[in-house]
């Protein structure tokens, strides 16, 4: 055969199908409504509650200190130089130890309120702002107080150790210890300040 029977030779075309586009895939778990969502704000919800609990806890033990200062140094009356009032360091220690009292008990009231209501008696941002500053202040005080007392308590009981000063320092614990727990609620009210959105 010559070339030009095989270039005159009939060619097949065949029809390849058209493709069709493959179909999307289909998410089944979306983030908004599947069960990762669902449990990120259930965790949300338990940290939340976790830190309020916290919160309510390290105010009351501080109440309770601050109430244990001002208790003791007020009645640390024992006639002639062992009487409180002729110090201004006691009583420097127990106007703060009742500044503190008043402040930790307005602020468990409200925690216990807002608990048992579920209603917020201050705007979030604005409870953030009072819980973060109030607590720093009052633990600066505390430890200011403390640190006041400290070197007169320790003068007295170089040249008497006695009932005066065995209370003087029992007082001064309690404030040491309220300033702890302010402290660490501080630090607490000031996570909580930095995750509420600016209004």
């Amino acid at each position: 055969m010559s070339n030009q029977d095989n270039n005159s030779s009939p060619k097949i075309h065949v029809e390849t199908p058209p493709v069709e586009p493959s179909a999307p895939r289909v998410n089944h778990q979306t983030p908004a409504t599947g069960d990762g969502g669902v449990a990120g704000i259930l965790r949300r919800w338990k940290r939340e509650d976790l830190i309020k609990r916290g919160s309510l806890g390290l105010r009351g033990i501080a109440l309770l200190f601050s109430l244990i200062s001002f208790i003791v140094t007020a009645s640390n009356k024992h006639g002639d130089w062992r009487e409180f009032d002729k110090y201004e360091e006691y009583r420097y220690l127990l106007a703060i130890a009742i500044l503190s009292s008043l402040y930790t008990g307005a602020q468990a009231f409200r925690q216990l309120q807002e608990f048992s209501t579920g209603k917020q008696l201050l705007q979030p941002r604005m409870a953030a702002m009072i819980d973060f500053f109030g607590d720093q202040i009052i633990a600066y005080l505390l430890i200011s107080s403390a640190s006041a007392a400290i070197p007169m308590t320790n003068r007295m009981r170089e040249g008497a150790d006695n009932i005066f000063t065995d209370s003087s320092a029992a007082a001064i614990s309690m404030s040491i210890f309220a300033f702890f727990c302010l402290a660490v609620s501080a630090l607490i009210s000031g996570y909580k300040l930095s995750t509420q959105p600016y209004i």
